[in-house]
């Protein structure tokens, strides 16, 4: 989960802006962030949406931070 945290500092975020941003609560966050606990597919992809990055960057897939273009008329 290095990835995480270190995206998170790289936007300046606390990881209470990641609650307000996310909607996962600050202790669950802090747990995902030191992989004491897994995030869900919604809550990584809420994630990847406040970070401005790809669920493929978190889960180690890739290593361009880079967000995919969105699909038009999709969210």
């Amino acid at each position: 989960m290095n990835r995480l945290k270190e995206l998170r500092q790289e936007h300046g975020f606390s990881q209470i802006k990641m609650q307000m941003l996310t909607g996962i609560d600050q202790s669950d966050y802090s747990k995902i962030e030191t992989g004491k606990r897994y995030y869900t597919f919604e809550q990584c992809k809420r994630i990847a949406q406040a970070l401005h990055t790809s669920m493929d960057y978190l889960a180690g897939l890739t290593d361009e931070k880079k967000p995919y273009p969105k699909s038009k008329g999709k969210d």
